[in-house]
């Protein structure tokens, strides 16, 4: 009896500690509800645009393997001034949008050492009319543990059955980048 109440004595702490999986992702939506924040009138200058992949959050909030995903993409930049191999954002899944209101984070149990922690909200309040079948955006994380601490593996925008995977877009940016498709020339008629 005595071995039986040490052994769970000695569970007790790993319970108590283990990883919050909606951390990393409650971290990326408060920026990107920072990022897309409405400004009261046009004389007031919107809050500096955080980069979600950021030195700083890349080593805290991401997986090793999206990190290494992520720096092979950077090495072809949308623009040419440099920066994100994204000419869009990622989170918000466009270049134009609202303030992002009514956020639900919500994390499925863990299959297979992966948590699925879907994001919905609306950041399309401000178009005006909409479809009757309008439904939030959805955005899901997977988040895995490493060293401890949750990190998000990759980020998922799933639309018309295509998972929209992050990591899978920046393989393909990674690709392109490295073997560039040479233009094709066009005759004058």
């Amino acid at each position: 009896m005595r071995y039986f109440f040490a052994a769970a004595l000695l569970l007790v702490p790993t319970v108590g500690f283990a990883a919050d999986a909606t951390a990393p992702v409650r971290e990326i939506m408060t920026t990107a509800t920072s990022n897309w924040v409405d400004v009261a009138d046009d004389n007031d200058d919107p809050p500096d645009y955080v980069d979600y992949f950021n030195d700083e959050f890349l080593q805290r909030l991401y997986s090793k393997d999206f990190i290494a995903k992520y720096r092979e993409a950077a090495k072809y930049p949308a623009y040419e001034d440099g920066g994100s191999p994204f000419d869009y954002d990622v989170i918000a899944m466009g270049q134009d949008g609202c303030s992002i209101k009514d956020l639900k984070i919500e994390a499925t149990q863990a299959l297979d050492g992966v948590t699925t922690v879907k994001t919905t909200f609306d950041n399309t309040h401000c178009f005006g009319e909409r479809a009757a079948d309008w439904k939030p955006a959805e955005v899901d994380f997977k988040v895995v543990e490493e060293g401890g601490r949750s990190v998000i593996d990759d980020i998922l925008r799933p639309q018309d059955g295509d998972p929209g995977s992050v990591k899978a877009e920046m393989l393909e940016i990674a690709k392109q980048g490295a073997n560039p498709q040479p233009e094709e020339d066009i005759a004058p008629e």
